[in-house]
């Protein structure tokens, strides 16, 4: 089979393009900078370009659609998913979010909506992957964790059930690659549900050094955040962590079980994440002095 991965240089789609290689299947790659693995059909070009998707998408079996948050991110997807009915691709799974009701206000989730409905509508078989927050997000934490001793991400006391992004890219590319998961949507969540004080305790132990969780202060956190990023993503982020912070992100029981049907393994546990990276950034730090 061959499949086209939008975005497939980033978190989720670099995980997805050495899973679909490991099952021996064509890879094609949709992006704005190509990369130098020989064994991937590169194709420059991006979501605001239509005519460089649809070219991309002629030939494929399958198309793995990614949108990235911007603000013209509902525009982008329906484009991209006319633009793969137009090239004749049978097939489409989309990496969306949880669209619990009390989270659908949230603008990036809200953005996601229209997409989902054309999809549906387009005749094309499909499937929706719904993750959780990634455990891949606390990359972007590393410095404040080893450097400074705090967990930064203001996720609450709810609990969220995190999920890692190799379960995502396997279960993506069982829907991809395997038949019978069509027309249908599926949770994917981790193990544990997991707090910023129990994120900050897991870093601590495993860091063997004090990591505080620093609250759930919005304001003060927005105000941090508009130093690094556009106002309007840092108002998105604060709104879906207030949400997180009063309702959570949590999988029912019934989600665990229509999510095995799909990733067929148990999914994996954020103190192997944690364990693994910690120890990873500490030899990278060591190798570095």
């Amino acid at each position: 089979m061959k499949i086209l991965v939008i975005g497939g240089t980033g978190t989720v789609g670099s995980r997805l393009v050495s899973e679909l290689l490991l099952r021996k299947a064509s890879v094609r790659v949709l992006t704005r900078n190509p990369g130098s693995n020989q064994n991937v059909e590169w194709f420059q070009g991006d979501l605001e370009a239509p005519g460089s998707f649809e070219s991309a998408c002629i030939g494929v079996d399958a198309v793995f659609l990614l949108t990235s948050m911007s603000l013209t991110e509902t525009s982008q997807g329906i484009a991209a998913v006319e633009s793969a009915k137009k090239a004749g691709v049978p097939k489409i799974v989309f990496l969306s979010t949880p669209m619990a009701k009390e989270m659908l206000h949230i603008p990036h989730i809200k953005s996601k909506i229209g997409i989902e409905d054309t999809i549906k509508q387009s005749g094309m078989e499909y499937t929706i992957l719904r993750p959780n927050n990634f455990f891949q997000n606390d990359y972007w934490f590393r410095e404040a964790i080893l450097q400074y001793g705090v967990y930064p991400q203001p996720l609450g006391s709810v609990g969220l059930h995190r999920v890692d992004v190799g379960d995502i890219a396997y279960a993506a590319a069982n829907a991809l690659l395997l038949s019978g998961y069509e027309g249908r949507e599926y949770p994917l969540n981790g193990p544990e549900a997991l707090t910023g004080e129990a994120i900050a305790e897991t870093y601590s132990r495993l860091t063997g050094t004090t990591v505080r969780y620093i609250g759930d202060n919005l304001d003060e956190w927005y105000q941090q955040a508009i130093t690094s990023m556009p106002e309007w993503l840092a108002q998105d982020y604060k709104v879906m962590y207030a949400c997180f912070q009063k309702f959570g992100c949590l999988g029912s029981e019934e989600d665990f079980k229509l999510q095995k049907q799909l990733l067929m393994r148990e999914p994996s546990s954020f103190e192997d994440f944690a364990a693994k990276n910690v120890n990873h950034w500490k030899n990278e730090t060591i190798r570095r002095v």
